[in-house]
């Protein structure tokens, strides 16, 4: 695969977000019992709104109408105070020479915030691309093709790094390649191409999908 696009997820693949994301959410609902291990495989890529409603139905209660902004200000003072990347990204980064972008599902301003704070900006200018942009969400391939066609790529031609399985759908549906980044041994690999765990092995990957 030639001229290849690498679209990256961002939250639990590119950064060291989503436990920060599960750690809010606990915090701000006491009542909400489950270890947050144990919340974070039950939501990992998972819409925001899917998530609160799985919360409501498990708690039997509505959660406040403010909840969602107070859940965002809150994250988004947690991730000022030190989000970090994923260990390997920084050198993968600096290694890679094919074009890349996100594909993230949540709000650009989110994503923005995310890729400052965690020094992962550079490396990814203006090509940002989210599903609150598009109307979609994973595990539908729509987010994965606007950005396909955003970067000027055939979805074969595209390579596509993810966590979860949504994501890993969301790529297969799109006709995209799928590598799921997985530092622990996962449950199940999801129909991905091919599993890794550590960052710095995705620029061979790529290499070997060349041809």
């Amino acid at each position: 695969m030639r001229d290849i696009c690498v679209i990256f997820d961002l939250d639990g693949t590119l950064v060291d977000s989503e436990v920060i994301c599960i750690q809010v959410l606990a915090d701000l609902l006491p009542d909400c019992s489950d270890p947050v291990e144990h919340l974070l495989q039950r939501y990992r890529g998972e819409r925001l709104s899917s998530i609160f409603q799985d919360i409501e139905n498990r708690l039997s209660r509505k959660l406040p109408l403010n909840f969602e902004a107070l859940y965002r200000a809150t994250l988004s003072k947690r991730f000022a105070q030190g989000l970090q990347p994923i260990p390997g990204v920084l050198p993968m980064l600096g290694q890679l020479k094919h074009p890349r972008c996100i594909a993230s599902g949540g709000p650009p301003d989110k994503i923005i915030q995310t890729l400052e704070v965690s020094g992962l900006a550079p490396y990814f200018g203006t090509d940002l691309y989210s599903s609150y942009e598009v109307g979609s969400f994973k595990p539908d391939p729509d987010l994965f093709l606007h950005a396909a066609r955003k970067m000027g790529f055939e979805p074969h031609r595209c390579v596509v790094v993810e966590d979860s399985l949504v994501g890993i759908q969301a790529a297969k549906a799109a006709g995209m390649v799928a590598l799921l980044y997985s530092p622990s041994p996962p449950n199940h690999p999801y129909g991905a191409d091919v599993t890794f765990a550590n960052m710095e092995e995705l620029t061979t990957i790529i290499s070997s999908l060349e041809g």
